[in-house]
């Protein structure tokens, strides 16, 4: 059996996905399953058990036998939330747990890292392990995945197998429970469908143009093809960066969405909130030697084939994936 943990959240049933799509139905899903919105996204999800999230440690420990693979995706991912005792409890200390279950156990792991863990990408954005204990995440949720990040890497006892997945601005399907926290593409849909307009955060730095403000945008179908790839290949151990490589601006994502909706562009510039400008990250870009040098050569979506994909495909029937 395959275990997903976070199975019902966006990324997590997005894998679940995949994983039927490629004959494997023998999945156990973990998560806190109290939420109905987020529970839409497992329909016709084909799956063999469902574990409450504070039980799983328990379940594991008498089925352990039974398993081939963990993906622990399930985290805490609020980047205004800033208690952190609460991102120390459900991604630190929690995550700590399945580390060291997989390698009593010896079950490969893929856990989700995150590219918050860049802080303001004054040191850049390459995953080599040797920076890692100097980055400075601009808030408690970058903080609680670099603080794993930062353990994992001092630890002897290491699964089989394991790998850390930087993810940079995943977007697409299964997002709508995500509130606040959905990617700007489902926003800028929502805004455009209710408005013709969009919003979006002017500059307050000389060095960028309102708009011109920039990420590294991946869709998330590129994500779970990754992940499928590294459980079936499972080459080196380690941190890896997940993204494409290619930094996109936010008006380059607004006027992909305004296209695939077919509506005119129509994008107006607000100050960005007091309580996050400090804590606003404005470039991210992923170095990704490290995970094409295992061997995966598939081709990214284009930030408008992506685009055009989520909101033509699932946005607008509002399906999921």
């Amino acid at each position: 059996m395959i275990v997903v943990t976070g199975a019902a959240g966006f990324i997590g049933s997005c894998l679940v996905n995949k994983l039927n799509n490629r004959g494997f139905t023998d999945i156990v899903l973990v998560d806190d399953f109290s939420n109905d919105a987020k529970n839409l996204n497992l329909k016709n999800k084909v799956f063999r058990h469902k574990v409450e999230r504070g039980e799983f440690a328990q379940w594991l420990a008498g089925n352990h036998s039974d398993i081939s693979f963990v993906f622990h995706l399930g985290a805490r991912t609020d980047t205004t939330e800033f208690r952190k005792e609460i991102f120390d409890t459900l991604n630190l200390n929690y995550s700590k747990k399945i580390w060291e279950d997989c390698v009593a156990y010896k079950l490969p792991l893929i856990y989700a890292s995150s590219a918050a863990t860049y802080g303001d990408g004054a040191l850049g954005y390459n995953d080599n392990h040797a920076l890692i204990p100097q980055l400075q995440p601009l808030n408690p949720y970058g903080e609680s995945k670099n603080d794993f990040d930062k353990w994992v890497i001092e630890q002897g006892a290491q699964p089989p197998f394991w790998a850390g997945m930087k993810f940079f601005n995943v977007f697409g399907p299964n997002e709508y429970h995500k509130g606040r926290m959905a990617s700007v593409v489902f926003h800028t849909f929502k805004k455009i469908s209710e408005s013709g307009q969009m919003q979006l955060f002017r500059s307050h730095r000389s060095d960028f143009a309102h708009g011109q403000q920039s990420r590294d945008f991946v869709y998330v179908k590129d994500v779970v093809n990754v992940l499928y790839f590294l459980m079936q290949l499972q080459p080196t151990s380690g941190i890896y960066n997940l993204g494409t490589g290619i930094a996109r601006s936010f008006n380059d994502l607004t006027k992909a969405t305004f296209h695939a909706m077919g509506r005119e562009v129509h994008i107006d510039y607000i100050d960005t909130p007091e309580d996050i400008r400090d804590k606003y990250q404005y470039f991210t870009q992923a170095n990704m030697e490290k995970l094409r040098s295992t061997g995966y050569n598939l081709p990214f979506y284009s930030l408008e084939e992506a685009v055009a994909d989520y909101v033509q495909d699932y946005l607008m029937p509002k399906a999921w994936y």
